[in-house]
């Protein structure tokens, strides 16, 4: 459906949503400050002497940004030319949970769940998300991880299968007497020492479970580098494709279009504003 561009609805979605419009651009440079100054005050308030302090000055300023993040919300549904398709996106279920835990503490009771709810509001951090001069990088990476999906499976299968053939050797050399009381606590074991946390609560005591513990060790690091080996290959693959296929979005009917056209294919508007 296209936007009439010159009634209220046009204008504002050219506000709003026109990251490549000059308004479109100091609307996203406004938010973003309301962004970070709502996270900082969330950042502050966990802390108990700040809180206890300011405790009314942070309730009124968060329900001020809660206020201003809230019609933005419902301007983004009224200007979209697809409301639905806004609801349903990524970005709108992001916008959605940055303000639903302010309005839930009204409704639910006082005590531990308060505290759930508090935890909750800490989501209004993923409004960074929205930035669009992240969009393409995002989506670049994006692309890397699903066309990495099925390697990191099978890879992932591997270490699953490695660190319970590991586990079960240490639970035979090392024994219950040494701490490694069953499987499954081998099993933590070897995760801790193949990721090379190495927490030290549970330690090899015989010489024969030290040289493989050693051994997990120095395996970690190798198995570490090979997820991120795999993704920076796609990474490296998808680049040139993305810079080629980047796209623009129409301000008029929501088209996306490709980075290098003038005008949209399917209402004829310009892309260049």
């Amino acid at each position: 459906m296209a936007i009439n561009r010159s009634s209220l609805r046009g204008k504002l979605f050219i506000i709003i949503f026109g990251a490549n419009t000059r308004r479109g651009r100091l609307f996203d440079v406004f938010l973003l400050y309301f962004i970070l100054i709502s996270i900082l005050i969330v950042c502050l308030e966990s802390v108990p002497k700040i809180r206890n302090n300011y405790e009314s000055e942070f309730f009124y300023l968060e329900t001020f940004f809660t206020v201003v993040f809230t019609i933005e919300y419902f301007l983004r549904i009224y200007s979209h030319p697809k409301p639905l398709k806004y609801l349903l996106s990524f970005y709108g279920i992001i916008d959605l949970l940055s303000i639903i835990p302010f309005y839930l503490t009204y409704f639910m009771p006082s005590g531990h769940y308060l505290i759930t709810i508090r935890i909750l509001r800490l989501l209004r951090v993923f409004r960074i998300l929205k930035l669009s001069s992240f969009v393409h990088h995002a989506q670049v990476l994006k692309g890397a991880l699903a066309a990495s999906l099925q390697k990191i499976t099978v890879f992932m299968l591997f270490i699953v299968a490695l660190v319970l053939i590991i586990g079960t050797i240490m639970y035979v050399v090392e024994g219950e007497e040494n701490g490694f009381t069953s499987i499954p606590q081998s099993i933590y074991w070897a995760i801790v020492t193949i990721t090379t946390v190495g927490y030290g609560d549970l330690t090899p005591q015989t010489p024969l479970g030290q040289v493989i513990s050693s051994l997990v060790m120095i395996m970690g690091y190798a198995i570490i580098a090979v997820p991120t080996g795999i993704v920076t290959v796609e990474m490296s693959r998808s680049l040139p494709v993305a810079k080629s296929v980047g796209q623009l979005e129409c301000m008029s009917c929501g088209k996306q279009m490709p980075s290098n056209a003038n005008f949209c294919s399917n209402c004829g508007h310009s892309l260049k504003e």
